[in-house]
């Protein structure tokens, strides 16, 4: 899953589009260097950030959504906790909806999801993104976020989202310390009990500058890293900011997992 920012508040600059245009040539080279879906997002959800509003978000992502539903053969994601911005969104081309809130903010987010037969992925968050990064403090993390999870499911299959479009994201980086992003990836394993596809966004975060003392522009090799450690433990959907990076250490994962596989 490619990642294509249209705000200036993104925590990586290099990921920013600052217009439609600017936004298609970023999303075309994605996806020739091997995207298999793009997540369009106009709120920055970096620690400390305050969102924006429901009309600035819809008008930065309904231009290019539009655009790229009609000229991409890949599935368009739209990042957003507001169910106006998703119903918007699906309206006109999306096909899936990357809720970092795991539908628990809003209770017609789901049912908006529902009416339209499209996907979605929940995940997990301590917080608001102006508050997670505050000490986060969980008894057992893994069972914490399963349990989050799975009220997350249940709300989403109660609202009448067909189980096999459901995906899941423990949340890396949202509400977590540097221990806490690690033991989640270490154990990723954990959350195929939840029975479904499972997502990671680990691309460029700050627990890897803080691991290696680099500044975002300097973490590709740790989030390719990070990214193979996910798939080698779980992970079906990958998020990331560089895909042709990604796509040439996911092609060599896979087919070493191959050998796990025989054995």
């Amino acid at each position: 899953m490619g990642i294509l920012n249209l705000n200036q508040d993104s925590f990586y600059p290099n990921s920013q589009c600052h217009s439609t245009d600017e936004a298609m040539v970023m999303a075309q080279r994605m996806v020739d260097e091997g995207a298999d879906m793009l997540d369009v997002g106009a709120e920055s959800s970096r620690p400390g950030s305050h969102g924006v509003a429901e009309k600035e978000e819809i008008a930065r992502v309904l231009p290019v959504v539009k655009q790229l539903s009609k000229r991409l053969r890949v599935p368009v994601s739209v990042d957003t906790a507001k169910p106006e911005v998703a119903k918007q969104a699906l309206e006109n081309g999306a096909a899936l909806i990357n809720d970092i809130t795991g539908l628990q903010r809003d209770p017609r987010m789901a049912e908006i999801i529902a009416r339209s037969g499209a996907g979605v992925v929940v995940m997990h968050m301590d917080g608001t993104p102006a508050t997670m990064q505050d000490n986060p403090v969980y008894e057992n993390i893994i069972h914490d976020i399963i349990n989050y999870l799975k009220k997350s499911v249940s709300i989403a299959e109660s609202a009448g989202i067909s189980p096999d479009c459901i995906a899941v994201d423990p949340g890396v980086g949202f509400g977590k310390t540097t221990e806490h992003n690690l033991e989640i990836l270490g154990r990723l394993d954990s959350f195929k009990a939840l029975g479904k596809p499972l997502m990671v966004g680990v691309s460029r975060k700050s627990f890897i500058g803080n691991l290696l003392d680099l500044p975002v522009a300097e973490r590709l090799e740790g989030s390719l890293v990070a990214g193979m450690v996910a798939i080698m433990n779980g992970a079906d959907i990958i998020r990331v900011h560089d895909v042709i990076e990604t796509r040439r250490m996911v092609k060599l994962v896979q087919e070493i997992r191959k050998y796990q596989i025989r054995q």
